[in-house]
């Protein structure tokens, strides 16, 4: 392939899929060669080295998460219609995955610890998009005045993703939806005990 900058997009969106689907350290660079059909050479032109790839496909992840969540909140009006944006998306996220394996927070979460630096900020820097995705929500909502002047949306933002994230988790090891929606039906509940 002569267009490097294709390349490397290739060899993103592959990694991206097996890292998030088997493991960051599960996923080796054998199974990234006979996913991407390039070679271990074509892949470090691009890439310093495992770390970076995994780094740069956790960024991509995460752009394709908040890219499709945000262009939704746009196209609405009204906080409720915003911040069921975000509980839409979580709430069909086993029945249609915008990627296989889960979501890209919490597996890479999990995963990262102390010892890879790069995976822990990647994933941290994901947590703290998530949180302001839901915080600027709230935000402009407490300036309309649709919501309860003394809501702690801080605390709720917390509770939400925190909510969301261990939903998927129960979901994926129950094999059902059950848990999400559960926890979103109850998330809603929170909700309209803060409108106004």
């Amino acid at each position: 392939m002569r267009n490097p900058q294709l390349t490397k997009e290739i060899i993103i969106k592959h990694s991206a899929d097996l890292f998030n689907a088997r493991g960051y350290k599960a996923t080796s660079l054998s199974d990234i060669t006979t996913a991407t059909g390039f070679t271990k050479g074509a892949i470090y032109k691009h890439f310093k080295n495992k770390e970076d790839l995994e780094q740069q496909a956790l960024r991509s992840l995460s752009k394709q998460m908040f890219d499709i969540i945000n262009a939704d909140i746009k196209a609405t009006e009204g906080f409720q219609s915003k911040i069921e944006v975000v509980f839409n998306f979580f709430e069909n996220y086993l029945e249609n995955p915008p990627y296989a394996g889960g979501c890209p927070l919490m597996n890479s979460a999990c995963e990262s610890d102390d010892l890879d630096a790069g995976l822990r900020q990647q994933s941290f820097g994901m947590l703290v998009t998530f949180k302001t995705t839901i915080q600027r929500i709230f935000d402009r909502a407490l300036k309309k005045g649709e919501l309860k002047a003394k809501t702690d949306t801080d605390e709720l933002t917390h509770v939400i993703i925190a909510t969301l994230e261990g939903a998927i988790m129960m979901s994926k090891l129950e094999r059902n939806n059950e848990a999400l929606k559960k926890c979103v039906s109850y998330l809603r509940k929170v909700i309209d005990g803060i409108m106004k």
